[in-house]
């Protein structure tokens, strides 16, 4: 498990997968962390906040710091702004190994509304089409799971960034054109059912890259015969690193600015 906020990395021989040694912020030796050189933030994303919000800031905040006019600044995945949780944010040379990231499992905890749908399968846009739910039990829901286990092809949200004929799918759709998306296949590891208070289920689930939880709410639903879409996501771990260890994107700031950098 890996644990620390800031973190030195190493390499193996083969250059390939990275080697992640954790460091206190408070310990002397992490007095003079060279965001420069690289580092890794894991930061745990706001509601409403886009990911490039949060890239946008943490750059801001250090550029601040080292009285720098650039650093290199990204972000290993993608969270929805109706999305919460943990974001790890690269600088410096470690915006090299963000596709290593990106490919890791994922864990999510989805909170999904039965018997109605939406055209963007969140809380984005307002339900347009209502369903029957109450035929829905615990049993039928341990019933329909096991059929999203594994690898299966998803279509992705047309309210989402994919590009279609070099244009971002939501772009076109919020125009009024028809937008078909091809499926992908992703793999889902595991669900677990972590509460039901129908017509309200929360789930958590491991998943591989790729996978929007929004396009797994609908999906659900259809399965389950009725609508659905997704009320609330919040992404709890990328691989070994786990929202516990993030910081709040004011947390980090005051954490920044008690730093003694050089």
């Amino acid at each position: 498990m890996v644990t620390g906020l800031f973190l030195d990395l190493t390499q193996e021989k083969d250059h390939i997968m990275p080697i992640l040694k954790t460091k206190s912020m408070f310990t002397n030796d992490n007095k003079s962390i060279d965001f420069q050189e690289g580092a890794l933030i894991l930061i745990d994303k706001p509601l409403e906040w886009t990911s490039f919000d949060i890239v946008n800031k943490v750059r801001y905040l250090i550029s601040k710091k080292l009285k720098v006019k650039k650093i290199k600044v990204g972000h290993a995945g993608t969270l929805d702004p109706l999305a919460t949780g943990l974001l790890i944010v690269c600088t410096g040379k470690f915006t090299k190994l963000i596709e290593t990231y990106q490919g890791q499992q994922k864990e999510y905890i989805a909170t999904i509304k039965l018997g109605a749908t939406t055209p963007s399968f969140d809380r984005e846009t307002e339900e347009d089409k209502i369903y029957e739910w109450k035929h829905v039990t615990v049993e039928t829901l341990n019933q329909v799971i096991p059929n999203f286990i594994g690898e299966i092809e998803q279509i992705p949200p047309v309210f989402s960034a994919k590009k279609v004929d070099g244009k971002r799918s939501y772009e076109s759709v919020r125009k009024g054109l028809d937008v078909e998306l091809k499926p992908n296949k992703i793999v889902i590891y595991s669900i677990e059912i972590m509460k039901v208070e129908l017509p309200i289920v929360t789930l958590k689930l491991l998943c591989s890259k790729g996978t929007y939880i929004r396009a797994f709410a609908r999906d659900f639903g259809i399965a389950l015969q009725t609508g659905a879409y997704l009320i609330d996501l919040r992404r709890t771990k990328i691989g070994d690193f786990s929202v516990e260890n993030a910081l709040g994107i004011k947390e980090f700031e005051e954490k920044l600015n008690s730093l003694e950098l050089n």
